[in-house]
């Protein structure tokens, strides 16, 4: 990594071009420009999990760092490549006036003629399609359950403000939740009067998995509270008998349903990298995920 200080998105940009050429590789095969929007006490962890997640998805890394708006206006810079990471990477910590004009310093370093998204690993605007850097984006992920305080009333909000290209990682959390009550209604195509979801009393994924039944079954599902962790169990009622998975490890599930035996599933509760690498797949509007954050506004705040 080649610190700058006091520097701007021109420098940035030479130094990223020095860099491929000092490497050897002056194309480096890039897909798209992941800009995160972080505060010190998550960025490195976010460049962490981001460059993970470049192994799947080259990418230019931008960790956008706003400090203090106090002080002398101020932009420096940490940028490199390889590393045991795919594609090019800055750290970059804005202080003083220029924090108001975060967008004028990114806007020169996206790459040209590709996808941009936006991160926000932990507190995020409540408009992210309308704040000045998540309005760069062709896709904005936020992470309700990262919020510092009031994780339900943060994917609430979220859901309020949807537009298209958002996505949340606590309904990315929920995939595989989703992947196998859907496989277990194709091996037993009954009729759900009612369904029950149950997982920790704050869990943001909970309330969107639990929005998500109730859209697709039309049926009327209960959120019950357990000690954790996450979800712990997900019952559908039908009229031969219930089908449930419960994971009270957050590593094993056990699926049972109507006149069969019960089985172990694995159901391991997945790290940052995985979460993101999931969502930098799809770069258009999640239609399944719009129709849930809809459906969760109807139904309310949480507790």
């Amino acid at each position: 990594m080649i610190e700058l200080v006091d520097t701007n998105a021109s420098e940035i940009s030479a130094e990223f071009i020095r860099a491929r050429r000092r490497s050897g590789s002056p194309a480096m095969g890039m897909v798209m420009t992941l800009v995160i929007v972080a505060d010190d006490r998550d960025a490195d962890k976010a460049m962490a999990a981001a460059r993970s997640a470049s192994r799947e998805h080259p990418a230019r890394i931008l960790v956008v760092v706003v400090g203090s708006r106090r002080g002398q206006s101020r932009v420096d810079a940490e940028v490199g490549i390889g590393s045991g990471a795919s594609g090019e990477r800055a750290m970059i910590r804005l202080t003083g006036e220029v924090t108001q004009h975060a967008g004028s310093v990114v806007l020169p370093l996206l790459l040209p003629d590709s996808p941009v998204v936006v991160w926000w690993p932990g507190r995020a605007p409540e408009d992210t399609a309308g704040d000045p850097l998540g309005a760069l984006g062709t896709r904005r992920i936020t992470d309700a359950a990262s919020a510092p305080t009031g994780k339900a009333r943060a994917m609430l909000t979220q859901c309020t403000t949807y537009s298209p290209g958002n996505t949340d990682l606590a309904w990315t959390r929920i995939t595989p939740w989703r992947a196998l009550l859907a496989a277990s209604l194709d091996q037993h195509p009954l009729k759900v009067t009612g369904a029950t979801v149950t997982a920790e009393r704050i869990s943001p994924s909970a309330d969107l998995l639990a929005a998500w039944l109730g859209d697709r079954l039309k049926v009327t599902v209960e959120r019950r509270n357990s000690s954790g962790p996450g979800i712990t169990s997900v019952v559908m009622e039908t009229k031969e008998g219930p089908i449930s998975i419960s994971r009270s490890d957050g590593k094993l599930a056990t699926y049972s349903s109507p006149r069969h035996p019960d089985r172990p599933i694995a159901l391991k509760r997945r790290d940052l990298p995985e979460l993101l690498a999931e969502e930098l797949r799809r770069l258009d509007e999640d239609d399944v995920y719009a129709e849930t954050a809809s459906r969760l506004v109807k139904m309310g705040p949480k507790s």
